[in-house]
């Protein structure tokens, strides 16, 4: 039986792996998070790895405040760079598989076409920066890492754009949401959903794209999330990014080619328009 753990376990990827794993019981789990094991001490989880005989890490752990990351570069730096490379010089010393989750803003988001693994990579803001350090750390201590970048990362666990705007929808009367960013969002239990394909098919080590299918701005996501929501009283209208006053620098364009990952696990990906429908009827039932 493969000991799976699981880090960063009460965010939303984590928690749907959580969910996910009473599916796959052919397994054991440990799911931790900062509480049960600091990622960032790098002897705890040399210790953790090897007298739990971990055979898979899947890393669901980061710093994803992307504004407040331009003002905390250390802390994300150590959590998003340095951590990774403490969990995955533990998966080579134990010969585990490794499988580390990253983010479209290692691009610059200047693409006009979807980006694909082999595309130039080019951060502009500390997270994306941070992020891709974390992948050269995981690929460079283990020589059985799995790559995975996502976007627009969504579920019923946590604090998330679509919790946002079913709020802001109820509160107000009329709402400016940017158009002029492209990309699409993905629901965390479908990546959840691929990393436990990836799991029982075997790690092939690699960069690996994941998203939902299609493609939106975050204008259209919203409208979407009204609709399947049944708000009808708020006023959704575009914005330009310009209008928007951020922190941190947002890719334009960050639209996935998920063609990689389909092939190698052999699975099929869900319309992200399907998938918000199945996230905002679990919402409506944990109410």
């Amino acid at each position: 039986m493969k000991n799976i753990l699981v880090t960063g376990a009460n965010g939303q990827l984590g928690n749907e792996m959580r969910v996910l794993s009473a599916e796959n019981k052919e397994f054991n789990y440990f799911f931790t998070d900062v509480a049960e094991l600091d990622i960032c001490d790098e002897q705890a989880i040399m210790a953790f790895v090897k007298e739990n005989n971990i055979n898979v890490i899947v890393n669901c752990a980061a710093y994803t405040a992307v504004d407040k990351a331009e003002d905390n570069v250390e802390l994300c730096t150590k959590l998003n760079s340095v951590a990774v490379g403490y969990l995955a010089k533990a998966a080579e010393a134990n010969q585990a598989e490794f499988i580390q989750v990253s983010t479209d803003y290692v691009f610059d988001g200047t693409n006009h076409l979807p980006y694909k693994e082999t595309d130039s990579t080019c951060p502009n803001s500390v997270y994306g920066v941070t992020k891709l350090a974390g992948e050269a750390n995981a690929m460079g201590y283990c020589s059985r890492t799995m790559i995975i970048r996502t976007a627009w990362l969504y579920s019923t666990f946590g604090n998330n754009f679509v919790k946002t705007m079913i709020r802001l929808g109820k509160e107000k009367e009329a709402l400016g949401v940017i158009f002029d960013q492209i990309g699409t969002p993905t629901y965390a239990r479908d990546l959840a959903v691929a990393i436990f394909a990836a799991i029982n098919k075997g790690v092939v080590p690699g960069v690996y794209h994941f998203s939902n299918e299609g493609v939106c701005s975050w204008y259209d996501f919203t409208k979407s999330i009204h609709r399947i929501a049944g708000i009808t009283t708020c006023k959704v209208s575009p914005l330009h990014t310009e209008d928007y006053s951020a922190k941190a620098a947002r890719p334009h364009y960050s639209v996935l080619d998920k063609t990689k990952i389909k092939e190698t696990l052999g699975i099929e990906i869900p319309h992200w328009e399907e998938s918000l429908e199945d996230c905002i009827s679990k919402l409506n039932k944990m109410k």
